[in-house]
């Protein structure tokens, strides 16, 4: 089968297309998934150069949320079938025509939900979901300010905060970004620049009662002056490329809670793989999620489809800001690859 293969650790530019064995047997926990599209990610760049939390042997497939069909199923599945449509999660293995993955983080899609709505479910939205939820226990009414609201899993936080009933401050770096926040959901949409001062004018002097942040360096110095007393932040990256350091004399007198949060940990991207002990609450939400997708009150977004030698091209277009929701590499090419409107494992 036709692959993305990682040979050495280094540029996306070393990926080579390359024809490798398909899956053989599987475990009695796995499924075969013919593979339609997988999403590129800040991650992707990270675990191809070698500079992820996990450093796949060499050789490897990149790819680490794909969509497509079930064609096998190991012995012990029985929640999923053969020519299943559905989104999923791996270690790695996704840029590649078919993967062999557990099951634990295999989302059956909604009829009405397309491949390409289906795909930034399992990552962005549910990463935003879980720590709005989970670790901020999010309630209606507050004020919820997301830093890099653009793309990703900015973007779903606007969503789903939205929908859970607060109300949304985004940050973005770019005006197309902006508009597509206040298209999302967002009350209020800001730049960068001076962001304190904003959110402090925009809430009457109050502050953001949750951060939501993906980015880190200075936003993130920046959002601890726009949080109100005892505001939540949630930590769940750095896109900026700088891990701040929290002055904890601000979090003291401002009796702020500071909450870091790893998707990794429910989906088996940690030593221990705990993707079996939180199976059933993730499968919860992911449930949820497409339920909403299905019924258009969020709108997961693909804004551009690359072939799979575009590898380079798309991890540069995240890289540059450029991205509105997410990018995909398409395996399956059965037709050209496309930009789609804005608004509209590991291997087992």
């Amino acid at each position: 089968m036709r692959a993305l293969l990682c040979d050495r650790f280094g540029p996306p530019e070393d990926v080579r297309v390359a024809d490798i064995p398909a899956p053989a047997a599987i475990d009695p926990h796995a499924v075969v998934l013919a593979v339609e599209y997988a999403s590129v990610s800040h991650a992707t760049g990270l675990m191809v150069a070698g500079r992820y939390q996990t450093r796949p042997p060499l050789p490897f497939v990149p790819g680490t949320e794909a969509v497509g069909r079930v064609v096998a199923c190991g012995s012990a599945v029985t929640r999923l079938r053969p020519g299943d449509r559905v989104v999923a999660i791996a270690d790695w293995g996704c840029f590649a025509e078919q993967v062999c993955l557990p099951e634990y983080t295999v989302y059956p899609i909604p009829d009405a939900v397309d491949a390409l709505q289906a795909l930034p479910v399992p990552l962005s939205y549910g990463t935003a979901y879980c720590g709005l939820v989970w670790r901020c226990a999010l309630q209606p009414g507050e004020t919820v300010l997301v830093l890099g609201a653009g793309a990703g899993v900015g973007l779903a936080a606007v969503e789903i905060a939205r929908e859970l009933g607060a109300q949304v401050i985004a940050c973005a770096s770019t005006e197309a970004k902006r508009a597509e926040a206040l298209r999302r959901g967002a009350a209020h949409a800001l730049a960068p620049e001076d962001l304190a001062a904003a959110v402090k004018r925009v809430t009457g002097g109050r502050g953001a009662d949750v951060v939501v942040d993906p980015v880190g360096g200075d936003l993130f110095d920046q959002s601890l002056r726009a949080a109100a007393a005892n505001a939540r932040l949630l930590s769940v990256g750095f896109a900026s490329g700088r891990i701040p350091q929290a002055p904890l004399n601000l979090l003291l007198v401002k009796n702020l809670t500071l909450h870091g949060f790893f998707v990794g940990r429910y989906i088996g991207w940690t030593p221990a793989n705990e993707r079996a002990q939180h199976a059933p609450a993730l499968q919860a939400v992911m449930q949820t999620l497409l339920a909403w997708a299905s019924a258009g009150k969020i709108r997961p977004t693909v804004s551009k489809v690359y072939p799979m030698t575009g590898l380079a091209g798309a991890l540069h277009a995240l890289e540059a800001r450029q991205v509105v929701g997410k990018v995909a590499i398409k395996i399956q090419e059965t037709e050209p690859c496309t930009t789609t409107p804005a608004a509209g494992p590991q291997s087992s």
